[in-house]
């Protein structure tokens, strides 16, 4: 996954950009519930890996505008933003709950 770099991005991109990374492991995180239920523990495994990574790359445009704040350029307000950021959070402890579920399951599947 290429490290997106919000230099070049206007600022409803790089909410788009927050939403889309977020969005994609929200989805996998919800996929990687069906495939233990279906008995493929290991297919679910692979989908929250592959959802830390997006979650990763969202992460990253996150600090970076962080950074660019630090360094004293304001970041504007917008609900799209205000959107991108709650998506990112409620994803991040999306992933992180069901994460521990499915340990939960695998200790009791034994």
């Amino acid at each position: 996954m290429d490290k997106v770099n919000i230099a070049e991005l206007t600022e409803e991109q790089i909410s788009f950009q927050l939403i889309l990374h977020s969005g994609s492991a929200r989805s996998k995180v919800i996929q990687a519930l069906s495939e233990y239920r279906n008995e493929n523990a290991e297919g679910a495994d692979e989908l929250l890996k592959q959802a830390k990574q997006d979650l990763r790359a969202a992460h990253d445009i996150h600090f970076q505008m962080v950074q660019k704040e630090a360094g004293g350029t304001q970041t504007p307000f917008s609900l799209l933003l205000m959107h991108a950021e709650d998506h990112l959070m409620s994803t991040a402890t999306m992933k992180d709950l069901v994460q521990e579920l499915l340990e939960l399951f695998k200790s009791r599947d034994l």
